[in-house]
């Protein structure tokens, strides 16, 4: 099995990259904005939410906007709205207008973000579990950039808010450079028809859980780690945001390795693998003090975490017998979900019980992830084997 990439593949790598930028440079900046706004961790945490909102409601409709628009005209509308969101945040501090600004962000980031994954894994086939780690990978390189222009401006005249303008000038640059790039890939009206038809399985709710999980502990990590890290570490704000550098160097080198991985390793025992690396990072991050060995624990949970949505996702896909684009939706509902629900639970958490407390959320996030790939590798070798045992 090889992964052949053409100018469509290198099109949504690098439109997963500008989301990437948006992603991780609005994550890095909650604690930098909660400072000038003068909130609660929880209220700020309300940010997180507010992006999952958005992205629930964009879920609710992407397969319907998919058939209606086709998938390349939903991407890029996601795309420019997400750019809207950012802009919003670079232009004002208001609370009710930054909270506005991650739910459009989030939402229409949401929007493209499953339709590229969904157009991605089509594209691929078989090698679309690998063609995501790989479209993740080059995504956190350009989200490493970003969290890291973010710190560098916070120390700056320009302040940190200037560094948010990267996302809207590489949309625009990609936009014009290869906006009439597409896959010649549409599913089959007749193919979708009589898949509807079929139920899904418990096979993709067990898929879903495993995706909220990562997706929450994912999440939990790019809004609250530099929270953590500063907290524990004693270094200031703006200094402690290079935490998610750490992170994302993690996790773009998991991702370039998962390529080579998920052309070799089975999805299920890659997934649980994945998760115990992130595990053993966890525990390094969460019982240090010292700042080395606190990024030395992220960048290994970044190792883990790396693979865990690809696969996840992935996983979803495959369960949602031959209907990726509803499949893909109903993915995004759950990882809307989970991305507002994650945090948002742990800033909580960290208000009443401190942060350092507040990060066992993590670990319990991982048992039922574990258990939800064990428990549908099980199921699935029960049925199996029933056909052949009645034979």
């Amino acid at each position: 099995m090889r992964l052949i990439r053409d100018r469509a593949t290198w099109l949504i790598y690098l439109q997963l990259g500008t989301f990437a930028t948006y992603l991780y440079g609005l994550s890095a900046a909650l604690p930098l904005l909660r400072i000038d706004q003068g909130v609660s961790k929880t209220v700020a945490g309300l940010h997180g939410t507010t992006m999952a909102v958005g992205g629930v409601l964009t879920a609710l409709a992407l397969a319907r906007l998919t058939t209606r628009f086709g998938r390349r005209t939903v991407t890029w509308l996601g795309l420019g709205g997400m750019n809207l969101g950012v802009l919003l945040v670079v232009l004002s501090d208001a609370l009710p207008v930054t909270l506005t600004a991650y739910g459009i962000a989030g939402g229409c980031g949401t929007m493209a973000l499953y339709t590229m994954m969904a157009v991605l894994n089509d594209h691929h086939g078989p090698a679309g579990p690998a063609a995501l780690s790989e479209a993740n990978a080059v995504g956190v390189i350009l989200g490493i950039g970003a969290s890291f222009a973010l710190s560098a401006a916070a120390g700056s005249a320009l302040g940190w808010r200037a560094a948010l303008l990267l996302t809207p000038v590489l949309t625009v640059a990609l936009a014009l450079a290869m906006g009439r790039v597409w896959v010649p890939h549409t599913p089959r009206p007749a193919v979708l028809e009589a898949a509807r038809r079929v139920p899904f399985g418990w096979r993709f709710y067990l898929a879903g859980a495993v995706l909220f999980c990562c997706v929450a502990l994912e999440f939990g990590f790019n809004l609250w780690a530099a929270e953590l890290v500063a907290e524990r570490t004693g270094l200031n704000a703006a200094v402690a945001a290079t935490a998610l550098t750490a992170f994302t160097v993690g996790l773009a080198a998991g991702r370039f390795a998962g390529v080579w991985l998920a052309l070799r390793v089975a999805p299920g025992p890659l997934l649980v693998g994945a998760l115990v690396v992130a595990a053993a990072g966890w525990a390094i991050f969460w019982s240090s003090s010292h700042p080395v060995l606190s990024y030395a624990g992220l960048v290994v949970c970044g190792l883990g975490v790396a693979l865990h949505f690809p696969l996840a996702l992935t996983r979803v896909i495959a369960a949602s017998g031959g209907r990726p684009d509803e499949g893909a939706g109903i993915a995004a509902l759950w990882a809307g979900a989970a991305s507002g629900l994650g945090p948002f639970v742990l800033g909580a958490l960290a208000d009443g019980f401190g942060t350092h407390t507040a990060f066992l959320l993590t670990p319990a996030l991982i048992a039922v992830a574990v258990g939800c790939v064990l428990g549908a590798g099980h199921l699935n070798a029960s049925r199996q084997a029933g056909p052949a045992a009645g034979s």
